[in-house]
């Protein structure tokens, strides 16, 4: 099963990068492409910060934030591995794991993040696949230490 969560994550970084390109070619930039009437649009817009465009123009600092990331999380998932612990607990660093790659490979590449995910009814920050996977990994992630992390100490 595990296995199976790993090639997951390796799904979602791809589908992120070839729906970042294929909206790139695509779309015109700030235009919005219904998708669901009332619900969600595909907007083109680039992202220098992180949400609500917070700390823009700061790629070096969100450079320092993935790397970081990458650094602590993949040694706590081949921990995790090795351990069999959680599922949630481990499905949730896979998708923060392909969530940060998927952003730092454009941050990388272009220096700013491509995000087409418009939520129509709400004042809500337009959005990509990987902060959708980082975002349900969180959520995970937080799931597991509030109501599961009782006996099990995943940080030996």
């Amino acid at each position: 099963m595990r296995i199976l969560l790993i090639v997951l994550g390796i799904l979602i970084m791809g589908a992120d990068q070839l729906l970042k390109n294929w909206v790139t070619l695509n779309l015109s930039f700030g235009d919005a492409d219904t998708l669901v009437p009332g619900l969600l649009s595909l907007t083109k817009v680039y992202n220098s910060g992180a949400a609500w465009s917070m700390l823009e123009g700061k790629t070096w600092f969100f450079y320092l934030v993935g790397a970081i990331a990458l650094v602590i999380l993949i040694p706590l998932l081949v921990q995790a591995y090795r351990k069999k612990t959680s599922l949630i607990y481990f499905t949730g660093l896979v998708l923060i794991i392909a969530g940060a790659v998927g952003n730092l490979i454009d941050r990388v590449m272009q220096g700013y993040v491509v995000d087409m995910f418009q939520l129509d009814f709400i004042n809500f920050p337009i959005f990509n696949i990987a902060d959708f996977s980082l975002t349900i990994g969180v959520v995970l992630l937080f799931i597991f230490v509030i109501f599961l992390d009782k006996d099990e100490d995943v940080a030996k």
